[in-house]
């Protein structure tokens, strides 16, 4: 033992036990004897700042016992060789010395050994933790500041007691000074009078003091430099907490994603390997710790108000904020790889439940690496604002100035970065709505093109619609489907509780096994009997689909109006071109298309994103209006995503003319529809044979049926006994080779059909000599069919090559020698594409930007003109003239609409305005969602650009969302009159119980503007000051309003009305501001034009995202019956207070307490 003392003989037994079953380290060491001449081989175990020791592991009772507070253990070196004989120094090789040493007086130094370094150093780190001298040595170090804090005191204390008697002992020499200077003044006669004087004097400098003082003051609050000054600070304020609310995504992103799944990588059975985990989130634990670092030097500054400077922060942060840019380079493969992962079933449960976490609130992953993406154009909206109220000659004017350019730099890569994945998180988005997931959205090459709420219409076991129920509402419930659609599938869903989707039978429809048909014929008794109503006549339209190893079927959908039935049946057309027409002349230029450098390249006049389009082609990033003029009507490609944001966005940097004037060239110049150096080595290039007369495909199913147009036909009516009918079917590029069409066998009935046989293939190419061509005639028009003569083919003849068959069924008088024949198909291919492109763009244009025909009576007259010429051709094909027929119906007849009552009519009925208590909150809510809607839905997308609603003119400029804003404010200024009205307390409370009703009913009709307009007007300062009222209002109403605000709240960018919007099925009128908002991120430090005068064309791309969205929902109509007595109510401004009559209302019917 250290020291002789009584101790408990059982409780040591009882604690050397539990040391030796429960202690921190046991083992055998060797101790020194006493003498130090021998070493006893001992069983130790630690217990605390207990070290007991055995006889040997077996022992029952400890033979000592050493306390080790305070001690030291370190180790020591081996002792020298020389002083012990051979056996002695050949165990110093193989042990290891420490020694503890206690610091007590008199205590000897224990002397142990081992065997094993590693057991050595871990037995001295044990020791070294249990003798507590860490807090010893932080003890010691408390006890000294402590004493010297005392003797700081003691020295204050003495000082201050100087002081204090200095301070008396002036006091006391004031007062004998005082009454020395009495004696010398002689005495006044008006001591008195001249005291009062003085007194009045003193009050009346100090009254006018505090007046011009206060003058001053109010004068200063008042100018323009004191509100600049308030609103800098606002800005600095809300700074931090859109700072705090950034740190906190990043700290879920890392604590709740990124370390539990680096754990996951580390397990037995990983779902994911480490390399992934590093790809997906990138640096993304760097850029948190960066932000924590500025969040708290933000937090300093306030804490220093009111004087805020931020210069040298953001000088900070602007060096450490280059680290962004491997976030930006890499975040597009970051969500491919994500994607990838989740095709792993393991790792997609282990997603979903990171996701589920309370802390995530709903978002998903792709949601919180996206974050980081908007972080910069944040920064540079707030350096605007700051210098928006910064003065000029003010200290930190250009560090901001500096911060603010070089922030701009760093967002223009952003943005494009943004632009170029958006595509991937809005599938990935998609995927996880679906409960039972969707593996071809985990295809990042899947662009997303649009989505709606369509009526499926069961077909009857005869495969005929069964329309005697399609107007029936039971159907409409029943048979509403949620469709998206993409560049390569149509995926239809139901929706479900919670808002998720359930994809439906056959609901995964491959565009590549389709066939459009966008006016299903019918029997006459069907179309004449059949049909309910003329709300659904001509709104169906069916998708004919052949898979590969499936029994054919047939989907039959509905649109709610003829404006939506074009989008979609466009839509669709364009994809299913994309995929085959496109993929055709793709093939023809294979060879020489891969040295194309025009393609992927960047030059002087245009630049490249990393990511492909739904036609395999990178995206254009920036381009001059020429290269873009050159994309849109090349005829080797184009993407349905390309021509959308085009026609969106053209007005910004070209004009209509210019763009019909070159689809009018491109028609009647096909051979410019192609860059000349691809021309060159299409027509140099050796492999032309086998371009156009391919190999043919090693299996009959690689030819599909053509889409958009109806396929062509060629019949004999000339004799009933010999008719044949050829069938032309586009082939589908497969493995870079065109494909044949098969062979031409005649059936018993006189009928040669592709499908019936497929031929042996050869390489041998078409010979034009044993083609026998009898009588023929000119194209004519037979139920979509084109009338010509029967050819005859020769028995011999083994394959017919695309273009060939292309050739031969529509160019039948073209009779000549073989070798113009076959010098002719490489032209032939290029004109029909050519006219193809053009009446694809003209019906795109046409049916989903008829606005622009409509204020340009001359543009319209223009198109007119060029397509009527367009049917004049000789050479014009069925389809390609009842394309153009088409477009010209459209162009010229009256769009009937939806029938549904606009804002104007409204405006303009005359009938009686009945009070607000004579309305139900249902009647109140419907009327409201109807009147949002007919002013949300006319907002022409022209005005989404430019933020024309924050300039001067804006009245001018944009005046359809100056209306919808003052529609918006009127509803609202409105709702408050209503309230404050009232006198009375408990109707007060009755008008505010009624109107969150309404919002409530609002909300489940989808109506989210008409939430806000409610929430925002129950939360402006004349109402939300009203205590005695809002006392009174019940519990569950209270409870009602705080959801709401909660779902309107623009927390996050509004995120869980982003996410309402994500989950409902249209018709819906979403808040118009949210938008506004994430247009002016897109437009603010990132212009049209580069510094190049080139189109950023990334930026439109982004813009039209969000006008598509815009469009989505204005586009489906509420089916609401219109009640004027309602509408008139709401739309009555006579009696409506403005916002300072509001807050005197207010004042007068719960006056201020003083506090």
């Amino acid at each position: 033992m250290q020291k002789g003392m009584r101790l408990n003989d059982g409780h040591i037994t009882y604690l050397a036990l539990l040391a030796k079953k429960d202690g921190t380290r046991r083992g055998s060491l060797s101790k020194k004897s006493s003498d130090n001449t021998k070493w006893h081989s001992k069983w130790f175990a630690l217990l605390q700042n207990m070290l007991f020791y055995f006889e040997n592991d077996s022992s029952s009772r400890p033979s000592g016992l050493y306390l080790l507070e305070g001690c030291v253990c370190d180790r020591a070196p081996s002792p020298k060789p020389a002083a012990r004989g051979m056996a002695g120094r050949a165990l110093d090789l193989i042990c290891y010395y420490f020694t503890v040493t206690f610091n007590h007086d008199n205590q000897k130094a224990l002397e142990l050994r081992t065997e094993d370094v590693k057991d050595c150093d871990e037995w001295v780190a044990a020791i070294t933790q249990a003798s507590y001298r860490n807090l010893a040595t932080e003890h010691e170090t408390l006890m000294q500041k402590y004493l010297h804090l005392l003797q700081i005191v003691e020295t204050e204390k003495t000082v201050a007691k100087q002081l204090r008697q200095q301070i008396e002992d002036g006091e006391i020499e004031i007062e004998r000074l005082k009454s020395e200077v009495t004696r010398f003044v002689p005495p006044s006669e008006d001591d008195t009078e001249i005291k009062k004087i003085k007194k009045v004097q003193s009050f009346l400098r100090g009254w006018i003091c505090r007046r011009k003082w206060k003058t001053i003051i109010q004068d200063y609050i008042r100018s323009p430099h004191a509100e600049s000054m308030r609103k800098r600070n606002q800005v600095v304020f809300s700074m931090l907490e859109a700072e705090a609310e950034y740190v906190q995504q990043l700290h879920i992103l890392v604590n709740n994603f990124l370390r539990p799944l680096r754990m996951a990588a580390s397990s037995k059975k990983p779902p994911i390997t480490h390399d992934d985990v590093s790809s997906i989130f990138l640096n993304s634990e760097t850029i948190m710790f960066l932000h924590q670092i500025f969040y708290q030097g933000l937090k300093a500054r306030i804490a220093s108000w009111p004087t805020l400077v931020l210069a040298d922060l953001f000088d900070i942060l602007l060096p450490m904020l280059n680290i962004y840019q491997e976030f930006v380079r890499n975040h597009q493969y970051s969500l491919q790889i994500l994607a990838h992962c989740k095709q792993n079933r393991d790792f997609d449960k282990l997603l979903k439940q990171y996701e589920a976490k309370p802390d995530c609130e709903e978002r998903t992953l792709e949601t919180f690496l996206t974050y980081p993406m908007f972080q910069i154009p944040r920064y540079i909206l707030t350096l605007h604002e700051l210098l928006a109220h910064t003065p000029h000659e003010h200290v930190e004017r250009n560090s901001l100035d500096y911060a603010k350019s070089k922030l701009e730099e760093l967002s223009r890569i952003m943005h494009d970065e943004v632009s170029e994945t958006e595509n991937i998180r809005k599938n990935l988005a998609i995927e996880r709505m679906i409960v039972e997931g969707c593996e071809v959205l985990l295809d990042t090459s899947q662009t997303f093109v649009r989505q709606g709420s369509l009526i499926q219409v069961p077909m009857s076991e005869k495969g005929k619609i069964t329309r005697g129920r399609l107007g029936s509402l039971s159907l409409k419930k029943e048979g509403e489907r949620q469709c998206f659609l993409f560049s390569k599938h149509l995926i239809i869903c139901t929706r479900g509780s919670g808002g998720k989707l359930h994809i439906t039978k056959n609901g995964v429809v491959s565009l590549i096994d389709c066939t459009l048909m966008e006016e299903p014929e019918g029997t006459d008794d069907e179309s004449k009997g059949e049909r309910s109503g003329q709300d659904t006549e001509h709104l169906d339209f069916k998708v004919m689909v052949e898979p590969k190893d499936v029994q054919p079927y047939t989907v039959i959908l509905v649109a709610s109006s003829r404006q939506e039935k074009s989008a979609w049946t466009s839509d669709i057309s364009q994809c299913i071109d994309n995929i085959r027409c496109n993929g055709l002349m793709m093939n023809a230029f294979e060879e020489n298309s891969k040295s194309d450098a025009i393609l992927y390249c960047d030059d002087v006049d245009i630049r490249f994103s990393k990511m492909m389009n739904s036609c395999k082609v990178l995206q254009i990033r920036y381009a001059s209006v020429e290269r873009l003029l050159e994309r849109l009507t090349d005829l080797r490609f184009l993407s349905i995503d390309f021509l959308n944001t085009f026609l969106h966005s053209y007005r910004v940097f070209t004009s209509a003319d210019v763009v019909l004037d070159k689809l009018i060239t491109i028609y009647k110049k096909p051979i410019s529809a192609i860059p000349a150096r691809s021309l060159e080595l299409f027509f140099a290039s050796s492999q032309n044979n086998k371009l156009l007369y391919g190999e043919p495909p090693t299996s009959p199913r690689a030819s599909r049926k053509f889409s958009s147009p109806p396929p062509l036909s060629i019949t004999k009516t000339s004799s009933p006994n010999r008719r044949r009918k050829l069938s032309l079917n586009i082939p589908i590029i497969t493995g870079g080779k065109a494909l044949d069409l098969a062979a031409l066998s005649c059936s018993p009935n006189g009928y040669a059909s592709m499908h019936s046989t497929m031929s042996p293939f050869s390489k041998t190419t078409l010979d034009i000599n044993k083609l026998y061509v009898s009588k023929f005639s000119l194209f004519s028009f037979n139920n979509g069919m084109v009338v010509s003569s029967c050819r005859e083919l020769d028995n011999n003849r083994s394959a017919l090559s695309a273009a060939s068959a292309f050739a031969i069924a529509t160019a039948g008088a073209n009779e000549g020698t073989p070798t113009k024949e076959k010098n002719g198909d490489k032209e032939f291919v290029i004109r029909r594409a050519a006219t193809n492109r053009v009446l694809n763009v003209l019906r795109h244009w046409v049916s989903k930007h008829s606005q622009d025909f409509e204020l340009n009576t001359e543009l319209k007259m223009r198109v007119i003109g060029f397509l009527e010429e367009v049917m004049h051709d000789p050479e014009l094909l069925t389809q390609e003239r009842k394309a153009a027929a088409n477009i010209i119906r459209t162009l010229t007849q009256e769009d009937p609409g939806d029938n549904q009552v606009t804002l104007e009519e409204i405006t303009q009925m005359d009938c009686k305005t009945e009070p607000f208590e004579s309305h139900s909150a249902l009647e109140i809510a419907e009327q409201l969602t109807l009147l949002d809607h007919l002013v949300f839905k006319v907002i022409p997308y022209e005005e989404f650009f430019g933020q024309g609603w924050m300039k001067n003119d804006k009245n001018e400029r944009t005046p359809y969302i100056m209306k919808t804003t003052k529609h918006f404010n009127d509803t609202s200024n409105r709702i408050a009159t209503e309230i404050l009205q009232w006198d009375d307390v408990n109707m007060r409370v009755a008008v505010i119980e009624k109107w969150v009703a309404v919002a409530d009913i609002c909300r489940c009709l989808h109506n989210y503007n008409a939430v806000l307009e409610i929430t925002s007007s129950l939360n402006r300062s004349s109402i939300f000051r009203l205590k005695k009222t809002w006392l009174k209002v019940s519990k569950q109403t209270k409870t009602v309003i705080d959801k709401l605000q909660k779902l309107v709240s623009s927390e996050g960018r509004f995120k869980n009305l982003r996410e309402a919007l994500k989950n409902c099925d249209p018709p819906c009128v979403p808040y118009l501001g949210m938008y506004l908002t994430d247009l002016a991120f897109i437009e603010e430090g990132t212009p049209n034009y580069t510094e190049d005068n080139l189109v950023n064309f990334s930026k439109m791309r982004m813009i039209s995202h969000i006008i598509r969205e815009i469009r989505q929902f204005q586009q489906t109509a509420y089916k609401i019956d219109y009640q004027p007595k309602v509408a008139k109510y709401l739309l009555d401004s006579s009696t409506v207070l403005d916002e300072e009559s509001l807050y005197e209302a207010s004042l007068r019917i719960e006056p201020k307490t003083s506090s």
